[in-house]
């Protein structure tokens, strides 16, 4: 029998972000996977490495690659839309679990127990806590990237992000913030 699992986490490609503001470049869930595991690794190496943490960075890009797949079920319901209202976060909430059951009905029973945790975001609350804040810190470079673009649109989103992160309260994140982030404001050419 013939598992079709990794053949569906292909179509994340499919799966557009940002679907109530105008791009200027569009973004799909795969590529945000993509930054959010990248960002994830990269603030448990500096949360291991200058303060101390014990989140395994490896298994932190993997819950960052894996914390949108029940999306492909479901899509990417806009921030605005998915919190508005207790109810609307809550029954999405269940849905996104019924998806990502559903997800996971398409692997091997012996395969359950590694995926499992990662599509249902399971996870310790250290390694959680980490990629959520990788999860804010993409989408708010997505809208660096956007207003570095002269796409105004992105502009609240923006500033609503930057707040978000500064109410984490994890030093790894803030230390990111300091270092690292300023770059994504520079031109190609700047960067070299």
């Amino acid at each position: 029998m013939p598992y079709n699992f990794f053949a569906l986490l292909g179509r994340m490609r499919y799966i557009d972000r940002w679907g109530l503001m105008r791009n200027t470049q569009v973004e799909n869930i795969q590529e945000h996977s993509h930054m959010v595991a990248v960002l994830a690794h990269a603030l448990a190496v500096i949360d291991r490495e200058r303060f101390g943490g014990r989140v395994d960075p490896g298994q932190a890009a993997v819950a960052g690659l894996y914390h949108d797949a029940a999306e492909i079920l479901t899509g990417d319901l806009p921030t605005p839309v998915k919190y508005d209202n207790p109810a609307i976060k809550e029954a999405y909430k269940a849905v996104e679990s019924v998806a990502a059951d559903k997800l996971l009905s398409l692997l091997p029973r012996e395969l359950l127990g590694e995926f499992s945790p990662y599509v249902r975001e399971e996870l310790a609350p250290d390694l959680l806590a980490i990629v959520k804040a990788a999860d804010k810190l993409s989408a708010h470079i997505k809208c660096l990237e956007e207003l570095k673009a002269g796409n105004n649109e992105f502009k609240l989103a923006s500033e609503q992000t930057r707040k978000a992160l500064e109410r984490m309260e994890l030093p790894a994140l803030d230390y990111f913030m300091e270092q690292f982030l300023p770059a994504f404001e520079l031109t190609l050419d700047e960067l070299q």
